[in-house]
């Protein structure tokens, strides 16, 4: 085949999805994973079948690709604009759907937009995205109460996680944070019942002593961000970008997948925009849009195939048309990005 292209190893693939399954059910949790890492209908089936209680998506376009999963939340504080209302009208009356909500005034003009609404008052874990302290989550709920939403709890993202020894500290700063967050919606006398948090850097720490349900979306795939924070090993990376070794001198090679194939991200705590998973040692130093340039004291030949484990998977996929499926080497199917650039 052409390089570069995405591959995704289905036995790898099964197994992270097996794993997850039994660490949310042994914690006593629902798992909601998060299909904007994946953006495929294929790996949704998947994971519904190995016991997901439905699925997370972060826009109301990835809502519409995924909506035979019969039961989506949108975890993020959606704001109905017109167009975007209807949208989401069209989508409650197909699915169960909830949608995240951090402020009054956005609860009052989703309770204009889509009356009985179910809505999760999101909170800010220690993250400093959107959501609010969890102290007011109550007058959150409050206000969608009144508008004619339907409040069924409360979630986060503890996104602090991410980086080297954060875990366990982020996924404590969660639970103290759903924690006085459902307390302040539960003495309102309104439903706390939902307490959703999780990602794949916490998922080890998560537990039900608080949480309810968690929303993990890399773990299907893994990646170098999660290999560098020791959050997944080499085996359990499913997806990768296959490369062609263009140019090398001294212990420097070149790459034909660049950041238009493998994405930009890279945290300041990162070693590099990349790893290659069959040189262990190896890291990619700069990107351009068509180049990865890496250094490594083992260089391959020139024309010869590489493994390129993206630093960041999510970005890698939604660059991808399509994803190719191997199993044991050999190419067995090809999966649409069928929420490709489903942005809005």
């Amino acid at each position: 085949m052409l390089t570069p292209f995405v591959a995704v190893d289905v036995t790898v693939l099964d197994a992270n999805l097996r794993a997850m399954a039994e660490h949310a059910a042994a914690a006593g949790l629902a798992l909601r994973p998060h299909a904007k890492t994946h953006k495929s209908p294929e790996i949704a089936r998947r994971q519904l079948a190995y016991g997901a209680a439905g699925l997370t998506v972060a826009t109301v376009s990835e809502a519409e690709v995924f909506q035979d999963a019969g039961d989506l939340f949108i975890a993020y504080p959606v704001w109905p604009s017109p167009e975007r209302a209807a949208r989401l009208r069209a989508l409650k009356e197909r699915v169960r759907l909830r949608v995240g909500v951090d402020s009054a005034e956005s609860a009052e003009a989703l309770g204009r937009a889509v009356p009985g609404l179910e809505v999760l008052v999101e909170v800010d874990s220690g993250h400093h995205r959107s959501g609010v302290a969890p102290e007011v989550a109550g007058d959150v709920a409050v206000a969608a109460d009144k508008a004619g939403l339907t409040v069924r709890g409360v979630f986060t993202f503890p996104g602090h996680g991410y980086g080297p020894a954060r875990q366990q500290r982020a996924a404590e700063d969660e639970s103290a944070a759903l924690a006085t967050a459902a307390a302040a919606v539960s003495g309102h006398g309104l439903d706390a019942s939902v307490r959703s948090g999780g990602s794949t850097p916490t998922a080890a720490h998560t537990g039900s002593r608080v949480l309810t349900e968690m929303r993990p979306g890399v773990y299907v795939f893994g990646d170098a961000q999660q290999l560098e924070m020791g959050t997944c090993d080499g085996d359990q990376v499913a997806l990768t970008v296959t490369a062609t070794v263009v140019s090398r001198s001294g212990r420097r090679f070149i790459l034909d997948a660049g950041s238009k194939v493998l994405g930009a991200d890279q945290q300041v705590w990162a070693t590099g925009a990349g790893r290659l998973l069959d040189f262990p040692d190896a890291r990619i130093v700069a990107l351009s849009e068509h180049h990865a340039t890496v250094e490594s004291d083992d260089v391959p030949a020139l024309g010869e195939t590489v493994r390129v484990v993206p630093n960041h998977v999510c970005a890698t996929v939604n660059l991808a048309d399509e994803l190719i499926v191997v199993d044991g080497g050999t190419v067995v199917d090809r999966w649409p990005v069928s929420a490709r650039g489903a942005n809005t």
